[in-house]
């Protein structure tokens, strides 16, 4: 039987990035961060039952600027997978699937997430 030549189905070197693509990718990546975050916050609680020993041990890792970081990026994961969620119970309703209107609430999505990352940092250390 002789092999039929078919077209391979468009992938990433095909299609340029849009921001729905983005958007799914960075929800789903949101999600993966906020359960790999959630077990550092589970050693934060565990080692504070554990004791001052090792409840220092892991406030001079989440102290350290490696641990900021991952705060940070915690953080913002936390507001933007908000943030997103809010936009697809709107999808939910039938509202905002005009392209305009897609492209609009996905960058207001991605700059809400970061001012509201930056106001919660703000918040945080001036306490």
């Amino acid at each position: 039987m002789a092999q039929v030549e078919r077209p391979i189905s468009p992938h990433l070197q095909i299609y340029k990035p849009q921001i729905t693509s983005v958007m799914s990718a960075l929800h789903r990546l949101t999600g993966i961060a906020l359960g790999v975050g959630t077990l550092l916050l589970t050693w934060w609680l565990i080692a504070l039952a554990a004791g001052p020993d090792s409840f220092e041990v892991v406030q001079d890792f989440i102290g350290s600027v490696l641990g900021i970081i991952i705060l940070i990026g915690f953080s913002w994961a936390l507001f933007y997978h908000l943030c997103n969620g809010i936009r697809h119970l709107f999808w939910d309703m039938g509202r905002g699937f005009e392209l305009s209107q897609v492209t609009t609430s996905g960058w207001t999505v991605v700059i809400g997430s970061v001012v509201l990352t930056v106001l919660a940092w703000i918040l945080a250390l001036s306490w």
